[in-house]
């Protein structure tokens, strides 16, 4: 069953002899530098890079699911590049126009 699983993987419209299987794969570079940004201080996040990569994630994760065959993987990392996009989006709002009122006392 495993082996029936495997070859019909490898035979798949979008699988891994395609490049519709290894684009997305790469593409997961993104997201996981995106996470890797996390730990950055919010004030060294960029809004133009962020909206690009929130906008990029919301459309191509639409686009993977209306193009024939499916493309479950281009999905998964297109959802994550715009949970990730949209997570650093909050963060650097919060940040920019949100102050922590301890951090607004001391400014005074």
């Amino acid at each position: 069953m495993a082996a029936s699983k495997l070859q019909a993987l490898w035979n798949h419209p979008a699988g891994p002899k395609t490049i519709h299987f290894w684009a997305p794969t790469f593409k997961w570079g993104i997201s996981i530098a995106n996470v890797a940004d996390f730990s950055k201080p919010p004030e060294k996040l960029s809004y133009p890079q962020q909206i690009a990569v929130t906008c990029t994630g919301v459309v191509w994760s639409r686009y993977s699911t209306v193009i024939t065959p499916k493309n479950w993987n281009l999905f998964s990392v297109n959802v994550a590049m715009a949970a990730t996009g949209i997570y650093q989006l909050s963060r650097k709002i919060k940040h920019d126009y949100f102050p922590e009122p301890e951090a607004a006392v001391a400014n005074e």
